[in-house]
């Protein structure tokens, strides 16, 4: 059982049983709220069509509360539209927002050393769709004020509740307000927010408000002004998150905060946001969680089929895995599927596209009620049959010149399941072979030449079921790269390609500092010892390339740290969409290795992080990795990955064996870390410690992105 799932789900059911007991008394009056020149006289509330249920549910909240005149709050409340990130056309380039923002707009806000320390203040970031969505979505609040004729206007967002003594908490707050500003009055006021960190700068604070000069997060609930509202517009574009952004625009408003928020997001719903910080905020140890993974339910809409126009980019195979399907593509060239092997190919795969159906197969399929069609609109030479047959009940053609927005909201609709929020993807290039079935069917009558044995398989949309895969053993045909070396670093001294680096990653005891690797003639010593005082109590290194990697030979000499608790990795990898091919050493058995490979679908950016634990194999080394250095080696290419261990082939992957290949660009790492799961290389012994691991000669043969 999930105990942190457990927990999570007792805290909701707490929160909505003690809120819904407390929700039976009246909230009592706002005198702040009514018709006036100095009340608030209307509230918005931004909510998205696709969500009705929580605007039923932030009204309930508001009709426990009564106006200056006794009149329910909900008889001055207005829904406002949000700003749907599915919809590509609304958060598409406009100028009221700039998508990128630097690492330093965010340390304005909320200081942390560890996050400074990884980064440089120029390190480049770019919003999520969501981000921008919410973004727009108060930007547009912002112009209906500026342009309506209330003096003050509450905005809320639609996840919000109110805080016992709320009414009298914000009566005070708000005559405090009018107080310190007499003349024009505040421009904007926070009744609900977050202090970042405990960092948030106070200034002429009393005991119910204070002036805030930066540090506040969330835009969940405040009061805006006309004139604030107009000088809100005058700043933009907005530039990053808009909570962030509004940090920078304290000074030029009169701009106050109560003392405690009342208005609280609730605990007890769900969201779909991603934030683009939160990658960032990881890899430097600030949180240690994978909160920024999007990780989509497998979809269940039977059996699918799909023909594409057979474009070098291959939109619609990629946007069905996005949906959560195991997809299988086919070539031209590939043999006829018959009626006999239909079964056994929808036994472990949701969508075929452009299968090479036999007549009894077309036949079978066509009458099977059970049996989904999309068809882009010019696949008609790639299918072989007559479109006609396809029955229009069960039948999507895809219009237009080529993939678009557009197409995520047909798909959907006809599969009936809910559309991402990220774009329609262009796709891998064919050449990539991503989604081929690439697995000989000869394989398992082979004897392994060393010994192997799978650890537990992720449970992501995107990996074989467990009874579809064994681990592979060798084959006779070589998958090895052959491209020319474009990098050797014997690690003597510090290098400007492989380079070390100061962060860390979720599930790591330890933090990366470049004072532990260091150099001499035998090559980079990576150390790793307890830390004197951080939220990680370890200090160890690792090294990173400089360079984007797409496919080629990558390889070390690695002598991995001997103890318990440690690993010892040389591995590739990158973020959205999460994929990996790891080698890993573990120091509490030294005479085996771990490798590993994660895939997620999408294009670059898209933040599809579920296959996060990958498909483990441990392969029996023949020899302690900690007593001396060995070549260790993976050759990664469109068709397949290959390990090697002193130039000996240990293990090797093909397409949907039992996960896609990765196809996107990867950064070539080096590490010696420390994991919080004991599962994998058991507890560490303290008093073992420090302990090293050694790299010298890494080469890359291949080309760099």
């Amino acid at each position: 059982m999930n105990l942190g799932r457990a927990t999570g789900l007792l805290r909701k059911l707490a929160f909505r049983v003690t809120h819904t007991v407390g929700s039976i008394l009246p909230g009592g009056k706002i005198d702040a709220f009514g018709p006036g020149p100095d009340r608030i006289e209307a509230i918005t509330v931004i909510n998205l069509d696709r969500q009705p249920h929580r605007w039923r549910r932030v009204v309930r909240e508001l009709r426990h509360f009564r106006t200056v005149h006794g009149a329910p709050l909900t008889s001055i409340v207005r829904r406002f539209a949000a700003i749907d990130a599915r919809d590509g056309r609304a958060v598409a380039a406009t100028a009221d927002v700039d998508p990128n923002y630097r690492i330093g707009d965010q340390l304005y806000v909320q200081p942390d050393s560890r996050l400074s320390a990884c980064f440089n203040d120029d390190e480049p970031v770019k919003m999520t769709r969501q981000e921008i969505a919410v973004a727009r979505s108060h930007i547009e609040v912002w112009k209906t004020i500026a342009a309506g004729s209330h003096k003050y206007v509450l905005v809320l967002e639609d996840d919000v509740w109110f805080r016992r003594r709320a009414a009298a908490l914000i009566n005070r707050g708000w005559r405090a307000a009018l107080q310190r500003y007499p003349d024009e009055g505040p421009q904007l006021l926070y009744l609900s927010y977050v202090d970042a960190g405990g960092a948030a700068e106070r200034a002429e604070a009393c005991d119910c408000l204070f002036r805030p000069v930066r540090g506040l997060w969330f835009l969940s609930g405040y009061v805006l002004s006309k004139h604030g509202a107009a000088a809100l517009l005058r700043s933009m574009p907005v530039i990053g998150p808009v909570d962030m952004w509004i940090n920078f625009r304290f000074h030029e408003l009169r701009t106050l905060a109560l003392s405690s928020p009342v208005i609280m997001q609730r605990p007890d719903g769900t969201s779909d946001n991603v934030y683009s910080i939160l990658p960032f905020l990881a890899r430097a140890g600030v949180v240690d969680a994978n909160q920024y993974a999007m990780s989509p339910h497998k979809a269940r809409i039977g059996q699918l089929v799909a023909w594409s126009s057979g474009r070098e980019r291959e939109s619609l195979p990629m946007a069905l895995s996005m949906l959560g399907l195991r997809v299988r593509v086919f070539d031209k060239d590939d043999e006829e599927i018959g009626y006999s092997l239909l079964r056994p190919l929808f036994e472990v795969f949701d969508a075929l596209i452009d299968p090479p159906l036999s007549d009894d197969a077309l036949t079978e399929i066509l009458t099977s009620e059970g049996i989904k069609f999309v068809v882009e609109a010019d696949a008609s030479e790639n299918c072989g049959f007559d479109l006609a047959l396809l029955p229009s009940s069960r039948t999507l053609i895809l219009t237009g010149s080529g993939p678009a927005d557009r197409w995520w909201g047909a798909i959907c609709a006809f599969l009936n399941i809910a559309e991402p929020v990220y774009a329609f993807p262009v796709g891998a290039p064919r050449g990539s072979r991503l989604f081929r079935d690439d697995r000989p069917g000869s394989r398992q009558s082979l004897e392994p030449a060393v010994q192997r044995s799978a650890v537990h398989l992720d449970e992501s949309p995107w990996v074989l079921p467990p009874e579809a895969w064994h681990p592979t053993l060798p084959v006779d045909r070589p998958l090895c790269h052959s491209g020319p070396s474009i990098v050797h670093e014997s690690m003597t001294s510090a290098s400007s390609e492989i380079r070390s680096v100061s962060e860390t990653f979720p599930g790591n005891l330890a933090v990366f500092a470049h004072d532990s690797v260091t150099y001499d003639h035998r090559g980079a010593t990576v150390s790793i010892d307890q830390k004197a005082s951080s939220e990680k109590p370890y200090r160890s290194g690792a090294l990173a390339s400089k360079r984007l990697f797409t496919y080629g030979r990558f390889s070390a000499e690695i002598r991995a740290a001997p103890g318990a608790g440690l690993v010892t990795g040389f591995f590739l990898h990158r973020h959205a969409p999460r994929q990996e091919i790891d080698i890993e050493l573990p120091g509490n058995n030294p005479w085996r290795m771990l490798i590993n490979v994660y895939f997620n679908p999408g294009d670059d950016g898209t933040a599809l992080d579920f296959g996060y634990r990958g498909t483990p194999v441990y392969i029996d080394l023949g020899f302690d990795s900690t007593a001396a250095s060995h070549l260790y080696e993976i050759d990664w290419l469109p068709e397949g990955i290959v390990w090697s261990v002193d130039g000996n082939i240990v293990h090797e992957r093909v397409g949907w064996d039992p996960t896609p290949i990765p196809h996107l660009p990867m950064r070539l790492h080096a590490n010696l870390w420390a994991p919080r799961s004991e599962q994998l290389s058991g507890r560490i012994d303290r008093a073992k410690l420090p302990s090293t691991a050694k790299f010298r000669n890494i080469s890359v043969s291949g080309r760099p992105q």
